[in-house]
């Protein structure tokens, strides 16, 4: 009876001791859960992507190059981002992308829930101190560009605007459609008049491209300066081209494009004009904007390591093979820029001389 008791005893003290010895295992796994560095290493094992939805702020009116690409980027962009996470897109035209800018850097947190689809010659209006612009083009956070693009100006091909010479001696000076002054629409005129001795009529006040396009078909334009990617990448310009609709009458590259082989370049007609060294450095630096193709943009300030997983899906999905087939229908070419080369890109593009500012004000129209 007395070793029952005992044996009794000894079974209750042994699952006292198991009860506490689980007790002080569960305490502890508590109190390192709440430690803030295992906290951090939990939440880290969720992507901060999933579940969420990133807006991309497009600066420009629906239908023209920059919104079409952000919308097919938007298709497949979410699939590279760790957590997956929805992706939509927002319009916010104004002032040729400085409203969307404005927004993204003043407004937008630095999250990296929100990008912006901006027209990269808004560096144009900080160099001249445009009261409008409240951001700084070499702190944007730059995420990548599918493509590193060239600029043709065009003419209604009924028009008495046959070459540049033509344009040079006219009595009354074409009129160019333009939605804003940092636009192709506006600039590239100017720029031909300062650097080459033209003379245009900038017609302003047209939400984007597809209203110049409008404007044109109704002939109350002659003239507009597309990137050459829009002009074979999309209609009207595709119909035009083979119909004999316009007349290009000069592409910004270097080498001539093989698609328009008759066309002067540029640089040709500024060595046959004789334009001083002055004028080309302008132009270098006007046609960085170019170069800079259709950025997509981060608010300022987001982490680092936030940044750099933006950048790599971007440059991933430009690598999509369904992404890669909806752009050949497109007849659009990918030739991306990275992120770290737009960074670069836009801080060279912010340091000129006064000789080039004070040129560039006149390009545009202050």
């Amino acid at each position: 009876m007395l070793f029952m008791e005992r044996s009794l005893l000894h079974r209750f003290e042994s699952s006292k001791v198991q009860r506490f010895k689980i007790f002080g295992v569960l305490a502890y796994s508590v109190v390192e859960l709440l430690n803030p560095l295992n906290l951090e290493l939990a939440s880290a094992q969720t992507p901060f992507y999933q579940g969420k939805t990133i807006r991309i702020i497009i600066g420009s009116s629906t239908g023209g190059g920059y919104d079409l690409w952000a919308r097919v980027l938007a298709r497949y962009y979410g699939k590279y981002i760790p957590g997956n996470p929805t992706i939509l897109v927002q319009n916010m035209p104004g002032a040729a992308s400085i409203v969307t800018t404005n927004y993204l850097y003043n407004i937008a947190k630095p999250d990296g829930l929100t990008l912006g689809a901006l027209l990269p010659a808004i560096y144009f209006d900080q160099l001249v101190g445009r009261p409008e612009v409240k951001f700084d083009f070499a702190k944007i956070g730059w995420i990548g560009s599918p493509e590193q693009n060239d600029i043709l100006h065009y003419m209604r091909a009924d028009s008495p605007y046959k070459t540049i010479e033509d344009i040079r001696k006219a009595k009354e000076p074409p009129r160019c459609g333009s939605s804003g002054t940092g636009t192709t629409g506006f600039y590239i005129p100017r720029l031909l008049d300062e650097v080459l001795g033209t003379k245009h009529t900038i017609v302003s006040g047209y939400q984007g491209g597809t209203e110049v396009d409008l404007a044109v078909e109704r002939g109350e334009v002659h003239c507009w300066s597309p990137l050459v990617a829009t002009y074979f990448g999309r209609e009207p310009y595709i119909s035009w081209h083979k119909k004999g609709f316009v007349r290009v009458l000069l592409q910004t590259s270097r080498k001539r494009d093989s698609r328009l082989g008759d066309v002067p370049t540029i640089y040709e007609l500024m060595d046959q004009n004789k334009t001083p060294e002055a004028g080309k450095r302008l132009t270098r630096v006007i046609l960085v904007a170019a170069t800079l193709g259709r950025p997509i943009a981060v608010t300022p300030g987001i982490p680092s390591d936030r940044l750099k997983l933006l950048r790599d899906a971007y440059l991933k999905t430009l690598k999509d093979p369904e992404l890669i087939a909806e752009t050949k229908r497109q007849r659009w070419d990918i030739d991306p820029l990275t992120g770290e080369e737009m960074e670069q890109l836009s801080k060279e593009v912010m340091a000129q001389t006064k000789e080039v500012i004070e040129r560039m004000k006149w390009v545009l129209g202050n």
